[in-house]
């Protein structure tokens, strides 16, 4: 099963049988455990809950991420409905995100006629992937990761109850979950300047602050009573979602201490809740090596940057045996390519590699982006990845680490 293209979630319903889908546990606590124990919960995805078995393929974070969003998803519609029809939940996660006004597809998706329900989930997953709850709209520099997609789970979990009242309910919990992880950071002794930057960012946002009786506009536990009224679930969620927000260096002073203990005390939580979610995330975080934060702060060039790097290494990996053959089948490109370590070509080399380069892009079907209106831009990040590729003789210049 390959996430990036089309008919995955065919392949995945018809590859497993419903009881491994939906596992053994029979509520949302504890499937909410293992969301949290394969990264979903903390926003870096490292496996799905089915394990290898799910794809022959090196699934991505992005991959594995959209995975468990659709598991996630399917599974919280069977434990309402109490039901294995996999079927009757496409069309409900698909009605739920329409109403949701997220996750919307790209007018070229729109014409496509002959779309199937699969696979118009399949664009909004994909597309709700590449919004990545951006927040604080004024400055869209500073992007959520994707911990945040846990709160599409929940109220999906409060659509089926309550329809009617969606939209309400996803604008208060967004608002809470952002309230109390402003309200960490700010708790936090030694703050980055990333840090600062977000607080000064939220402070300026009046959509995440509560008016009071005098009319200034503050932001304090106390004024957030909501809390009290979220259920079991959604406290949890919070909690995690706050002691990441504290985590990002990997110490625990006592402010943010303070300030956790604070916040489950207001929400009614025990003790054992918060020393078990340090404790998840500590463990997490050791065994998988993962840099786990709640924000990025990004230059929207340098994002798009890594985003496009990220996609072409992926194309190139997926497409390697094929990139190879036809790489060794151009002569004059191999030739060009391997010149260009050393020196640097002239402007008709440059033309020609770009010309041909496009031509070997023509015969493999996934790398035709390139071909697409303003994909030439991306060739310089495909030039960059072919050395691996090939043979160490192609860059007589490499320096292999090891024999540093």
């Amino acid at each position: 099963m390959n996430p990036s293209a089309t008919d995955w979630i065919p392949k995945l319903l018809n590859g497993f049988r419903p009881e491994d889908l939906l596992g053994s546990n029979k509520n949302e606590v504890d499937f909410y455990s293992d969301l949290k124990s394969v990264g979903f919960i903390f926003g870096v995805s490292v496996s799905s809950l089915l394990g290898k078995n799910v794809s022959s393929l090196q699934l991505t974070k992005e991959e594995y991420t959209k995975v468990n969003l659709f598991h996630a998803l399917l599974t919280t519609y069977c434990y309402f409905n109490n039901t294995n029809n996999f079927s009757e939940a496409v069309p409900k996660i698909i009605a739920f995100y329409k109403q949701l006004e997220r996750g919307k597809t790209g007018f070229f998706k729109k014409l496509t006629l002959s779309q199937t329900p699969t696979q118009e989930l399949e664009h909004i997953l994909s597309a709700r992937l590449q919004e990545t709850n951006t927040s604080l709209k004024k400055n869209n520099t500073s992007i959520l990761t994707y911990a945040l997609l846990y709160a599409d789970v929940l109220a999906f979990m409060r659509w089926l109850d309550t329809p009617r009242a969606i939209k309400n309910y996803a604008k208060l919990l967004e608002t809470l979950v952002i309230s109390c992880c402003f309200l960490a950071l700010k708790a936090k002794r030694k703050q980055t300047k990333y840090d600062r930057l977000l607080i000064e960012l939220f402070e300026s946002s009046s959509e995440y602050l509560i008016e009071t009786a005098s009319g200034t506009q503050v932001i304090t536990l106390q004024n957030l009573s909501r809390l009290k009224k979220l259920n079991l679930l959604e406290k949890k969620y919070l909690l995690d979602i706050c002691t990441i927000a504290v985590w990002d260096d990997h110490q625990m002073d006592l402010a943010e201490f303070k300030f956790l203990q604070d916040l489950i005390a207001f929400m009614q939580l025990s003790e054992d809740e918060l020393t078990k979610s340090l404790k998840e995330l500590s463990l997490f975080s050791e065994a998988y090596g993962s840099k786990i934060k709640l924000f990025e702060y990004s230059n929207p060039v340098r994002l798009f940057y890594k985003q496009s790097a990220a996609t072409v290494k992926l194309l190139i990996l997926r497409n390697k045996k094929r990139l190879q053959q036809e790489l060794e089948e151009s002569g004059e490109l191999l030739v060009l390519l391997s010149q260009s370590t050393v020196r640097d070509l002239s402007e008709e080399e440059r033309h020609k590699v770009k010309e041909q380069l496009l031509d070997v892009c023509k015969t493999i079907p996934s790398l035709t982006i390139f071909l697409l209106p303003g994909g030439t831009v991306l060739l310089p990040l495909l030039v960059k990845f072919i050395p691996k590729l090939l043979p160490s003789s192609f860059n007589e210049n490499r320096i292999d680490p090891k024999k540093k």
